[in-house]
């Protein structure tokens, strides 16, 4: 059993990226952020499916070169394999539930992609 709270947790790029709050043993979960105009690199994971669920903002997702644009409220699941590609596109801040499984310690494949608007 484990209890986390969130502000236990530092954000990867100081205020913003993700912040896992459980990696492993059988998923990985933390919380998202990203400020207006901030993206997150394109890559793809060989065996987890990555679902995100969106708390606050909008963000524009990118899934196998087609684009979605998603806010809060919605469920966002990425199978394994697929290139995705987030960036908020908004005027405030964008935040979303993250979810891996199963649990992989290396599974994240970056990929060079060119983003673009639809």
């Amino acid at each position: 059993m484990a209890i986390v709270n969130e502000n236990e947790k530092e954000y990867r790029f100081g205020d913003s990226g993700p912040k896992y709050l459980m990696r492993g043993p059988r998923m990985n979960f933390g919380i998202v952020v990203l400020t207006p105009g901030q993206d997150f690199a394109a890559h793809y994971h060989n065996m987890m499916e990555e679902n995100f669920y969106i708390l606050e903002g909008e963000l524009e997702i990118h899934i196998d070169q087609e684009i979605f644009h998603c806010k809060k409220g919605d469920f966002i699941q990425v199978e394994p394999k697929k290139v995705h590609y987030l960036i908020n596109r908004g005027n405030t801040d964008f935040k979303a539930a993250f979810m891996l499984a199963p649990y992989q310690e290396k599974d994240k494949v970056e990929v060079e992609y060119k983003p673009y608007r639809n």
